[in-house]
Order: C-alpha cells, then structure tokens, then sequence
C-alpha cells in the first residue's frame, strides 16, 4: 500500500526540494516514504525491500 496522492499532498511541501546541491539528482521522495511505510509495516530487513523501491 503506498501513499494515496491526497496523503502525498500534505507531506511533500514539507519535504526538501530534489534540485542537487552536488553531484546527481536525489531520489524521488514519495518512493523513499513509501518504502519506509512498507518496512514499517513488514518488519522487512533493508536488503529484501522488492524492487519497485529501488536499490
């Protein structure tokens, strides 16, 4: 279950903006939350987190 885009709006004006200081552009950030929510809810260790969350 990910972030319903209602939920999304009223987290991610609160969030950095992703323009890079340095080096490459960051990670989407509404992928980074819903993997922490799924860890959250799974008890998952890092390392198993499926794919669709990145590396």
């Amino acid at each position: 279950m990910s972030l319903t885009d209602a939920r999304w709006a009223r987290i991610e004006p609160l969030l950095p903006d992703r323009t890079p200081k340095r080096g490459g552009l960051r990670r989407d950030h509404r992928q980074v939350i819903d993997a922490i929510a799924f860890k959250y809810r799974t008890g998952t260790p890092w390392m198993d987190l499926p794919e669709h969350f990145g590396s």
